[in-house]
């Protein structure tokens, strides 16, 4: 099968500033105006802050690499997330009316691959008992921040989309990758040999004195 192709991106970023948002408004894809704190925008813009976390924890990653080559197969599968999260914003950015054929966007090829990692890298993790607490390494910590913001970016979109039309694609894919990311911090843990952190209900303050009366 033929895969899809894109358009390129057709920019010329020649000045970072514009002053076109000095009035508290910013424009989409087709050139409307809209407030910068619409929904519409606060959905990609926490897409995009969801891909910049993504780009701390592959620094992470690749500076662990060399001890452990086999997270090379993490750095690879989060630099695709991250040029398929652009793909997202760039639809959450156009209205429906302006979105053209060739426009990079979420399918069904991108939830399916998702699914394949999370099956593939979740198979040789130790079953759990409990709900994990984030940490015990850094890296685990930063993928449980990208899960976090994911979700985040997946309840603005449900919620712009009791409103406005969302791609109902972006909304599986977003529950997807929180699900991925789950598995990819306990997978990080596990092949850098760190304990998880298992929630304990009763280590918490009032727990510890009831033990101790």
């Amino acid at each position: 099968m033929e895969s899809v192709k894109y358009d390129e991106p057709r920019l010329a970023i020649n000045r970072v500033y514009t002053r076109g948002g000095d009035k508290g408004e910013t424009s989409l894809a087709g050139g409307q105006r809209l407030p910068k704190d619409a929904l519409r925008i606060e959905a990609y813009g926490t897409v995009d802050e969801l891909n910049a976390q993504i780009g701390v924890a592959r620094d992470t990653t690749e500076g662990l690499a060399a001890a452990h080559p086999v997270l090379v197969q993490l750095d690879t599968i989060l630099k695709r997330v991250q040029h398929e999260l652009f793909n997202a914003g760039s639809m959450l950015a156009t209205l429906p009316a302006d979105v053209h054929p060739r426009q990079a966007r979420i399918t069904g090829a991108e939830i399916a691959q998702l699914e394949a990692e999370i099956d593939e890298m979740n198979e040789g993790l130790p079953a759990l008992r409990s709900f994990v607490l984030p940490g015990g390494c850094r890296l685990n910590a930063e993928l449980h921040v990208c899960r976090t913001v994911c979700r985040r970016a997946e309840r603005v979109c449900v919620t712009l989309a009791r409103s406005e039309p969302v791609d109902a694609e972006i909304v599986r894919y977003l529950n997807r990758l929180s699900d991925a990311l789950f598995v990819w911090s306990r997978w990080a843990s596990h092949t850098l040999g760190v304990a998880e952190i298992l929630w304990e209900p009763n280590r918490a303050a009032s727990g510890q004195r009831e033990n101790q009366s």
